[in-house]
């Protein structure tokens, strides 16, 4: 059985998905809502830490890129320096060990690239996988924000996207959060099928225009019809970028139950399908794990981290857990191929 990825994305949303005007947790969110985020943005941070006895005089670590190093000075070696920063021509022609001092830029651009098309608008238990994308993307620029940094992001949803120019204050995160406010409010269950997967290639591109060189630039999405086209953006943004992926995902097409009914719709056509038959499991069960072994494996091929991120926990509490360490992108791919599916 071949099942398209986008039609089990909008499979059952259930009843209580139909919102008011007003936001309804777990369905929706406002900006207010997201700015109260605020509080919860800590004991986690995006940029590996400094060694104590670095050369580098920045807090951002040279493993990462950075928007450039500035030669300070000459000194000698002291124990604890690191060996690569050894001027071996002075230190030959003095005959004593000297290193080369850099300082590195402490301002770094920080581009959110936030998904909020129909297929984010599922979710099985806690919240849509939509409000969990908005709430990481809040977390995330409240983070970016304490730590000094410039935030801004391109919100995509079905019919279009917003850029935000990478701006180093508080109306600069508000009025990013209210975009993505109202791209995540118009998301609805009795919505007409408008499914539009090239829009996450064309955020992307706008992304691209945006991020010229050493930004960090985190891409929250479920990559709801990725292709080939998708990596190669990502690879090109990551030659000159720091790249990192929240991928969100439901547990709920992993986590099958062994009997009642699924309708699977694509807005005009719909399929009821019975748990109750093995065959009907296993065909999506396998093709939830073929989907998320492709999605790990070319982003292990272009050095580009992936993290999970479950609509079904509470977000601030995973990126602590996914964050809270420097990054180390090997434990972050075995982590993630547990639970990449949607």
């Amino acid at each position: 059985m071949r099942l398209p990825f986008r039609s089990l994305a909008r499979a059952a949303a259930p009843a209580a998905q139909v919102r008011s005007s007003g936001a309804t947790p777990g369905v929706s969110v406002d900006a207010a809502a997201l700015a109260a985020l605020e509080v919860a943005a800590r004991d986690f941070h995006f940029l590996p830490r400094q060694p104590v006895r670095s050369v580098l005089a920045g807090r951002h670590a040279s493993r990462v890129r950075g928007r450039g190093l500035t030669f300070e000075e000459l000194r000698l070696y002291l124990p604890g320096d690191d060996i690569r920063s050894m001027d071996w021509r002075v230190t030959a022609r003095t005959r004593k060990p000297h290193v080369r001092v850099y300082s590195e830029e402490k301002d770094r651009p920080v581009l959110l690239v936030v998904d909020q098309r129909i297929n984010m608008f599922f979710g099985s238990r806690r919240a849509m996988k939509s409000v969990s994308a908005a709430e990481a993307a809040a977390l995330a620029a409240w983070r970016v924000l304490a730590e000094g940094d410039r935030i801004g992001g391109v919100v995509f949803g079905d019919a279009g996207s917003e850029t935000f120019t990478p701006r180093r204050s508080r109306q600069a995160v508000q009025q990013l959060l209210g975009g993505i406010a109202r791209f995540n409010q118009a998301l609805r269950a009795d919505a007409p099928a408008r499914r539009a997967a090239g829009q996450l290639n064309a955020a992307l591109e706008h992304a691209a225009r945006e991020a010229h060189h050493d930004y960090l630039v985190i891409v929250i999405s479920d990559f709801d019809g990725h292709d080939a086209r998708t990596r190669d953006l990502m690879l090109a943004l990551a030659a000159r970028n720091d790249v990192l992926t929240i991928l969100v995902h439901d547990p709920f097409l992993s986590e099958l139950p062994e009997s009642g009914q699924l309708v699977v719709s694509d807005g005009e056509l719909q399929v009821e399908l019975g748990f109750g038959k093995a065959a009907v499991r296993r065909s999506i069960a396998d093709f939830v794990e073929s989907h998320g072994r492709e999605l790990l494996d070319w982003h292990h091929a272009i050095g580009v981290a992936l993290l999970p991120l479950s609509a079904a926990e509470e977000t601030a509490t995973q990126l602590r857990r996914l964050l809270g360490s420097p990054l180390r992108q090997a434990p972050v791919r075995q982590r993630a191929g547990a639970g990449a599916a949607r």
